[in-house]
Protein backbone atom coordinates (compact mmCIF):
# COMPACT_ATOMS: atom_id res chain seq x y z
CA UNK A 1 0.00 0.00 0.00
CA UNK A 2 1.34 3.69 -1.06
CA UNK A 3 1.69 6.67 1.41
CA UNK A 4 -1.28 8.25 -1.08
CA UNK A 5 -3.34 5.35 -0.48
CA UNK A 6 -3.30 5.38 3.83
CA UNK A 7 -5.07 7.93 5.78
CA UNK A 8 -2.66 8.25 8.40
CA UNK A 9 1.01 7.14 9.01
CA UNK A 10 0.99 3.97 10.97
CA UNK A 11 4.12 4.71 13.68
CA UNK A 12 5.28 0.91 13.73
CA UNK A 13 5.66 1.35 9.67
CA UNK A 14 9.17 2.64 8.17
CA UNK A 15 9.87 3.86 4.66
CA UNK A 16 10.68 0.31 2.81
CA UNK A 17 14.05 1.71 1.35
CA UNK A 18 14.91 2.29 5.32
CA UNK A 19 13.99 -1.26 6.36
CA UNK A 20 16.09 -2.98 3.69
CA UNK A 21 19.13 -0.59 4.85
CA UNK A 22 18.45 -1.67 8.70
CA UNK A 23 18.16 -5.19 7.76
CA UNK A 24 21.63 -4.84 6.62
CA UNK A 25 21.01 -5.57 3.05
CA UNK A 26 22.22 -2.24 0.94
CA UNK A 27 22.54 0.93 1.65
CA UNK A 28 19.28 3.21 1.27
CA UNK A 29 19.92 4.61 -2.20
CA UNK A 30 20.88 0.95 -3.72
CA UNK A 31 17.54 -0.34 -1.97
CA UNK A 32 15.28 2.31 -3.42
CA UNK A 33 17.03 1.59 -7.22
CA UNK A 34 16.29 -2.46 -5.85
CA UNK A 35 12.18 -1.01 -5.48
CA UNK A 36 12.23 1.17 -8.48
CA UNK A 37 13.37 -2.25 -10.84
CA UNK A 38 10.62 -4.20 -9.16
CA UNK A 39 13.01 -6.42 -6.70
CA UNK A 40 10.51 -5.61 -3.71
CA UNK A 41 7.77 -6.84 -3.18
CA UNK A 42 5.26 -6.13 0.13
CA UNK A 43 2.34 -8.94 0.80
CA UNK A 44 2.61 -10.19 -2.67
CA UNK A 45 2.40 -6.67 -4.58
CA UNK A 46 5.19 -5.16 -6.20
CA UNK A 47 6.64 -1.95 -4.41
CA UNK A 48 6.65 1.27 -5.13
CA UNK A 49 9.13 4.33 -4.09
CA UNK A 50 7.21 5.84 -1.13
CA UNK A 51 6.28 2.37 0.19
CA UNK A 52 5.98 1.80 3.86
CA UNK A 53 5.68 -1.67 5.99
CA UNK A 54 5.57 -3.31 9.65
CA UNK A 55 8.28 -5.68 9.62
CA UNK A 56 6.42 -7.64 12.08
CA UNK A 57 2.92 -7.62 9.86
CA UNK A 58 4.04 -7.45 6.04
CA UNK A 59 5.65 -10.18 4.22
CA UNK A 60 8.44 -8.32 2.74
CA UNK A 61 10.63 -9.87 0.04
CA UNK A 62 13.43 -8.86 -1.79
CA UNK A 63 13.94 -10.85 -4.55
CA UNK A 64 11.69 -13.55 -3.60
CA UNK A 65 13.48 -13.85 -0.50
CA UNK A 66 11.43 -12.51 3.05
CA UNK A 67 13.53 -9.77 4.24
CA UNK A 68 14.59 -10.57 7.90
CA UNK A 69 15.15 -7.80 11.14
CA UNK A 70 18.38 -8.80 12.72
CA UNK A 71 19.73 -11.50 9.80
CA UNK A 72 18.85 -14.20 12.62
CA UNK A 73 20.64 -13.62 15.42
CA UNK A 74 18.62 -13.65 18.55
CA UNK A 75 17.41 -10.20 20.77
CA UNK A 76 15.99 -11.20 24.07
CA UNK A 77 14.28 -8.33 26.31
CA UNK A 78 14.54 -9.84 30.14
CA UNK A 79 12.60 -8.28 33.49
CA UNK A 80 15.67 -8.83 35.64
CA UNK A 81 14.81 -9.42 39.00
CA UNK A 82 16.49 -8.57 42.15
CA UNK A 83 18.67 -10.90 43.36
CA UNK A 84 20.49 -12.15 39.91
CA UNK A 85 24.07 -10.69 38.60
CA UNK A 86 24.57 -9.89 35.43
CA UNK A 87 27.10 -12.57 34.12
CA UNK A 88 26.70 -16.20 32.15
CA UNK A 89 28.25 -17.52 34.90
CA UNK A 90 29.26 -16.73 39.11
CA UNK A 91 32.37 -17.97 41.00
CA UNK A 92 30.43 -17.54 44.14
CA UNK A 93 27.67 -19.21 43.21
CA UNK A 94 25.10 -16.52 43.30
CA UNK A 95 22.20 -16.89 40.55
CA UNK A 96 22.45 -15.38 37.00
CA UNK A 97 20.44 -13.44 34.40
CA UNK A 98 22.16 -16.62 32.41
CA UNK A 99 19.93 -19.09 34.33
CA UNK A 100 16.73 -17.34 33.29
CA UNK A 101 17.21 -17.77 29.53
CA UNK A 102 18.54 -20.86 29.20
CA UNK A 103 15.42 -22.03 27.09
CA UNK A 104 15.75 -19.72 24.66
CA UNK A 105 17.98 -21.93 22.07
CA UNK A 106 21.41 -19.58 21.73
CA UNK A 107 24.21 -18.50 23.82
CA UNK A 108 23.60 -15.09 24.28
CA UNK A 109 24.89 -12.60 26.24
CA UNK A 110 23.70 -9.07 28.79
CA UNK A 111 23.74 -6.00 26.87
CA UNK A 112 25.26 -3.88 29.81
CA UNK A 113 24.57 -4.29 33.37
CA UNK A 114 22.45 -4.23 35.79
CA UNK A 115 24.08 -4.98 39.97
CA UNK A 116 22.43 -7.80 41.58
CA UNK A 117 20.19 -5.20 43.85
CA UNK A 118 18.42 -3.75 40.70
CA UNK A 119 15.76 -4.84 38.17
CA UNK A 120 14.12 -4.02 34.83
CA UNK A 121 14.98 -3.98 31.02
CA UNK A 122 18.20 -5.89 30.00
CA UNK A 123 18.79 -6.49 26.16
CA UNK A 124 20.89 -10.25 25.67
CA UNK A 125 21.79 -10.91 22.37
CA UNK A 126 24.92 -12.78 20.37
CA UNK A 127 24.95 -9.37 17.90
CA UNK A 128 28.38 -8.43 18.51
CA UNK A 129 28.19 -5.43 16.83
CA UNK A 130 25.10 -4.25 17.82
CA UNK A 131 26.54 -5.06 21.63
CA UNK A 132 29.29 -2.44 20.73
CA UNK A 133 27.41 -0.25 19.50
CA UNK A 134 25.14 0.30 22.33
CA UNK A 135 27.96 0.06 24.94
CA UNK A 136 30.56 2.57 23.22
CA UNK A 137 30.28 6.11 25.15
CA UNK A 138 30.52 8.05 22.04
CA UNK A 139 26.68 6.76 20.73
CA UNK A 140 25.05 8.64 23.89
CA UNK A 141 22.76 6.14 24.20
CA UNK A 142 19.97 7.12 27.00
CA UNK A 143 18.79 4.60 29.51
CA UNK A 144 16.30 5.66 32.06
CA UNK A 145 15.63 4.44 35.48
CA UNK A 146 12.87 4.84 37.89
CA UNK A 147 14.17 5.14 41.56
CA UNK A 148 12.64 5.08 44.49
CA UNK A 149 14.25 6.81 47.71
CA UNK A 150 14.49 8.71 51.03
CA UNK A 151 15.87 11.79 52.19
CA UNK A 152 15.85 15.25 51.37
CA UNK A 153 14.63 15.62 47.81
CA UNK A 154 14.26 18.61 47.39
CA UNK A 155 17.81 19.30 48.19
CA UNK A 156 19.23 16.67 45.79
CA UNK A 157 16.93 17.47 42.61
CA UNK A 158 19.40 20.30 41.94
CA UNK A 159 22.57 18.37 42.67
CA UNK A 160 21.76 15.46 40.72
CA UNK A 161 20.32 17.93 37.49
CA UNK A 162 23.94 19.37 37.44
CA UNK A 163 27.40 17.90 36.35
CA UNK A 164 28.96 15.46 38.90
CA UNK A 165 31.86 13.62 39.40
CA UNK A 166 32.39 10.17 39.87
CA UNK A 167 36.16 8.52 40.22
CA UNK A 168 37.16 11.48 38.93
CA UNK A 169 35.47 11.65 35.84
CA UNK A 170 32.95 14.69 34.99
CA UNK A 171 29.40 13.21 34.07
CA UNK A 172 27.39 14.99 31.83
CA UNK A 173 24.32 16.62 33.20
CA UNK A 174 21.35 13.60 34.30
CA UNK A 175 18.03 14.37 32.79
CA UNK A 176 15.48 14.18 36.33
CA UNK A 177 12.26 14.25 36.87
CA UNK A 178 10.43 13.55 40.87
CA UNK A 179 6.95 11.18 40.63
CA UNK A 180 5.01 10.54 43.67
CA UNK A 181 5.75 10.89 47.16
CA UNK A 182 4.59 8.57 49.84
CA UNK A 183 4.86 7.39 53.30
CA UNK A 184 8.33 9.31 52.90
CA UNK A 185 9.55 7.50 49.78
CA UNK A 186 9.61 9.46 46.23
CA UNK A 187 10.21 8.00 43.63
CA UNK A 188 12.16 9.71 40.97
CA UNK A 189 13.21 9.32 36.93
CA UNK A 190 16.62 9.59 36.23
CA UNK A 191 18.11 9.52 32.34
CA UNK A 192 21.83 8.97 32.12
CA UNK A 193 23.98 8.05 29.14
CA UNK A 194 27.45 7.22 30.74
CA UNK A 195 27.56 3.94 32.20
CA UNK A 196 29.88 3.37 35.25
CA UNK A 197 29.61 0.98 37.81
CA UNK A 198 26.56 1.52 39.99
CA UNK A 199 26.35 5.32 38.65
CA UNK A 200 22.88 6.08 39.22
CA UNK A 201 22.98 5.00 43.22
CA UNK A 202 26.30 6.49 43.38
CA UNK A 203 24.76 9.70 42.34
CA UNK A 204 22.16 9.46 44.32
CA UNK A 205 24.54 8.29 47.80
CA UNK A 206 26.04 12.18 46.55
CA UNK A 207 22.81 13.64 46.31
CA UNK A 208 22.45 12.81 49.92
CA UNK A 209 19.46 9.59 49.08
CA UNK A 210 19.09 6.72 50.07
CA UNK A 211 17.77 3.89 47.20
CA UNK A 212 15.30 1.72 48.41
CA UNK A 213 14.40 0.20 44.55
CA UNK A 214 16.28 0.59 41.18
CA UNK A 215 14.56 -0.24 37.91
CA UNK A 216 15.87 0.39 34.79
CA UNK A 217 12.92 1.14 32.29
CA UNK A 218 14.29 2.28 28.85
CA UNK A 219 17.12 1.78 26.56
CA UNK A 220 17.88 4.16 23.50
CA UNK A 221 13.81 3.94 22.19
CA UNK A 222 13.32 0.37 23.67
CA UNK A 223 11.01 0.58 26.82
CA UNK A 224 10.73 -2.14 29.01
CA UNK A 225 6.97 -4.54 28.42
CA UNK A 226 5.41 -3.80 31.37
CA UNK A 227 3.73 -7.52 30.77
CA UNK A 228 6.89 -9.29 31.33
CA UNK A 229 7.12 -10.63 34.92
CA UNK A 230 10.26 -10.64 37.20
CA UNK A 231 12.36 -13.26 35.71
CA UNK A 232 10.55 -13.74 32.35
CA UNK A 233 12.04 -12.84 28.48
CA UNK A 234 10.48 -12.75 25.29
CA UNK A 235 12.20 -12.53 21.91
CA UNK A 236 12.37 -9.00 20.37
CA UNK A 237 9.94 -7.60 17.57
CA UNK A 238 11.28 -7.23 14.37
CA UNK A 239 10.37 -3.58 14.75
CA UNK A 240 11.59 -3.34 17.94
CA UNK A 241 15.21 -5.07 16.88
CA UNK A 242 15.11 -1.99 13.76
CA UNK A 243 15.06 0.24 16.86
CA UNK A 244 18.07 -1.04 18.51
CA UNK A 245 19.94 -1.47 15.33
CA UNK A 246 19.20 2.22 14.69
CA UNK A 247 20.39 3.56 17.59
CA UNK A 248 23.98 5.32 17.87
CA UNK A 249 24.55 5.14 13.88
CA UNK A 250 23.18 8.66 12.83
CA UNK A 251 20.31 7.50 11.03
CA UNK A 252 16.78 9.19 12.21
CA UNK A 253 14.67 6.98 13.99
Amino acid sequence: MTEQERKGDDPTEERLQKLISSCGLASRRTAEEWIAAGRVTVNGQRARLGDRADPDRDRVLVDGKPLDPGGGRTYLMLNKPRGYVTTLSDEKGRRTVADLVSGCGSRVWPVGRLDMDSEGLLILTDDGELTHRLLHPSHEIEKEYLVWVTGDVKRALPILSAPMELDGDRLAPAGVRRGKTSGGVSQLSIVIHQGKNRQVRRMCAQAGLTVLRLKRVREGHLSLDRTLKPGSWRELTGQEILLLTNEGNGEPL
